[in-house]
């Protein structure tokens, strides 16, 4: 199991952003990918006055794209995944969501149906 812990503090402009703990001043060897192609547009800043490392991921241009993508970090030196980006886009997902919604009313429909009639009977 790894020892680094990974914190997300912010995705802007295509760059995910996290913080690093657990590491002290030796540099993690962390790993990005996607896919299981390895991201090579990561940087690692060292922050001393907070003991810790500033993870930035540039986002590539193929894992954006319809559908839900996944980049999995990892620790290196145990390969244990220490955190993801997941990326959320296209048009299948406000029909995914429209699909889920039209469920959940037609079960809220049923169960108001059998309360009702569940307090007719036991009144």
């Amino acid at each position: 199991m790894s020892s680094l812990q990974l914190t997300k503090t912010k995705m802007k402009q295509g760059v995910w952003q996290g913080i690093i703990t657990g590491m002290g001043e030796e540099e993690p060897r962390v790993e990005v990918t996607h896919e299981d192609a390895v991201v090579s547009d990561i940087i690692l800043t060292h922050n001393q006055s907070a003991d810790h490392w500033t993870l930035s991921v540039r986002i590539p241009p193929e894992a954006i794209a319809d559908g839900v993508q996944t980049l999995i970090i990892r620790d290196a030196d145990t390969d244990a995944k220490i955190g993801h980006i997941t990326l959320i886009a296209g048009e299948v997902l406000s029909d995914d969501i429209r699909a889920e919604m039209d469920l959940l009313r037609a079960e809220l429909d049923m169960l108001k149906r059998a309360f009702r009639r569940h307090c007719l009977e036991t009144t």
